[in-house]
Formats: structure tokens, sequence, C-alpha cells
């Protein structure tokens, strides 16, 4: 072993974004990380833009800026939290549903392709994802988390 698969994680992760963000924006006008913010928003226990913030690992005006052009677009509501004095809950509107799941659906195509084009077994490869997920203390986003 020799250290390198920190940085192979690294480069397949920064690779896959990049992927991600190109196929979505031909295919949906939308970034890769406009999508995973609606995408967390349907994740989310209490879908608050501080918890949207925490969950993107960006700042809560980043996602003040980022919420108000989904908004703006058509795809989120915002709405004030009264019980929580300033925060502001998040919902997808029925159009953001219908983009998350249509991007989902894309996405999963594209990366099962690749991986299987890789040689290494689709359900191998996302049991060992959740795995690793579950070891950082992350739920796997798929069936079997």
């Amino acid at each position: 072993m020799d250290g390198a698969l920190s940085f192979d994680l690294h480069v397949l992760t920064s690779r896959l974004d990049r992927a991600a963000d190109r196929i979505l924006r031909d295919e949906h006008d939308i970034s890769y990380r406009r999508f995973l913010a609606l995408y967390l928003v349907t994740r989310l226990d209490d879908p608050t833009q501080r918890a949207l913030a925490e969950a993107l690992g960006v700042t809560e005006p980043s996602v003040s800026r980022m919420t108000n052009v989904l908004s703006d677009s058509g795809y989120l509501d915002t709405g004030s939290d009264t019980a929580h004095g300033n925060r502001r809950k998040l919902s997808l509107t029925p159009t953001g549903a219908d983009l998350v799941a249509q991007c989902r659906e894309l996405l999963e195509h594209h990366f099962t392709r690749l991986v299987e084009a890789s040689g290494v077994p689709y359900d191998d490869y996302a049991h060992n994802t959740r795995l690793l997920l579950r070891t950082l203390g992350l739920p796997g986003q798929g069936g079997d988390s």
C-alpha cells in the first residue's frame, strides 16, 4: 500500500462532481451544487437554511443567496419558522420535486454505466460506499441505508 488511496479518492470525487455538474447543466440547466441543495431539502429531518448550510458545508449567507435563486426559479418554497425565531423553513415546489426526481434518475443512469464499465459490480460498489459512509457517521443515500 503506497498511501495513494487518499489522493485517488479525492480525484475520483472531484471528477464525479464535475461530471455531474456538466450532465445536469447540459440536460436541465442547473448546477450540481444547486441540485444537491434541492436534494438535501428532501433528505434533512428539519430543512432550514441553517441545516442546509451545515449539510453542504457552506455559510448561511451563501445558502441564503442560493435558496433565493432556487425560490425565484420556482423550485423551492421558503417560509418563516415561527417556532424557531428567524429560521427559514425550506420545501420543494412540485416543479422542484419533479426536477430532483429527473436529475437523480439521470445521474444514476450515467454513474451506473460508469461503474459497470469499470468492471466493478454495481451492487458491490454501492454496498461498500454505504459502508464507508456509515463508518464516517453519515447515512447512506440508497435503499439499504
